[in-house]
């Protein structure tokens, strides 16, 4: 196998994950019709911990490594998982699958901003350039008048920075090179954590949980599992800076989910800022390339 077609091949995988997560707005959105977002959440998180955990005693059982020194960083990236999927969970409810994907997608701009504000990592004339850009693109995205946004898309705004502090907790945890025990302990806490206060917050009736399991399993097993998997097996063949632009047309296949899938339409305005939002997160993973 040449390899240009290896590396074909791995651009395809991470193209299918992005289309996974893209497609992933539109069932954590149908999902809100049957159970409320922290049972979603719950169900989700478990089901991924459940699937990843053979797979995570296996790295344990190949490496030896001691999976305690992992349980502190993997116990604080759950934390965040929680907190930043509740608020977009919560936010998806109200907010369209468009918006959720282009706003959710701003945490690649402010990751570098989090990492600047916590560690000291000066940005550069790029990175500024693209937050004036995301930020006005933003503006647009709201029909040019952000009064227009509903409490919805603001949640699922403010989720983006602590997705993006949970970005830079999960480079930290890579350091430990144990990547599956990782996802599994931080699915695991988040899941715990989702369940607990749904169980305070939220009625649990069982046959809503039946109506929404598709969404739950889409979710869970695709979005949250087996694309991890799928970029463990491309990131062996193509650079991460090279996956992460790939990636970034999560966004698109969002949007065009939610057109086909729930007939959303936006104005022409809104599509401009969409498309500043796509250039400003296209412009720092190219930056990344360099």
């Amino acid at each position: 196998m040449t390899t240009n077609t290896t590396t074909y091949r791995a651009d395809l995988l991470v193209l299918i994950a992005a289309l996974i997560w893209g497609v992933a707005f539109y069932f954590q959105k149908t999902a809100m019709l049957h159970i409320g977002p922290f049972l979603f959440l719950g169900a989700r998180c478990l089901i991924a911990a459940t699937a990843l955990a053979p797979f995570a005693f296996a790295e344990q059982q190949r490496n030896r490594q001691k999976w305690q020194q992992i349980v502190p960083i993997a116990m604080t990236g759950g934390l965040l998982f929680f907190i930043a999927g509740s608020i977009q969970q919560t936010g998806i409810q109200t907010a369209t699958v468009t918006n959720a994907g282009f706003l959710t997608a701003l945490y690649v701009v402010f990751t570098p901003l989090i990492a600047w504000i916590f560690l000291g990592q000066k940005p550069g004339a790029v990175l500024l350039s693209a937050v004036c850009l995301s930020i006005f693109g933003t503006w647009l995205l709201s029909g040019a008048d952000l009064a227009r946004f509903n409490n919805g898309d603001w949640l699922i705004a403010f989720s983006a920075w602590i997705w993006a502090a949970h970005i830079v907790t999960t480079a930290n945890a890579a350091r430990q090179q144990q990547p599956l025990t990782f996802l599994c302990l931080q699915f695991l806490a988040a899941g715990l954590l989702s369940t607990c206060a749904a169980f305070f917050t939220e009625p649990i009736v069982f046959d809503d949980v039946l109506n929404a399991l598709d969404s739950i399993l889409y979710v869970g097993l695709l979005s949250s599992a087996l694309t991890f998997g799928i970029m463990g097996l491309a990131l062996r063949q193509i650079a991460a800076s090279r996956a992460t632009i790939i990636l970034s047309f999560e966004v698109v296949f969002a949007a065009i989910a939610g057109f086909v899938l729930l007939d959303e339409r936006m104005s022409g305005v809104a599509w401009l800022g969409a498309g500043l939002i796509f250039t400003s997160i296209l412009t720092l993973q190219l930056k990344q390339t360099r």
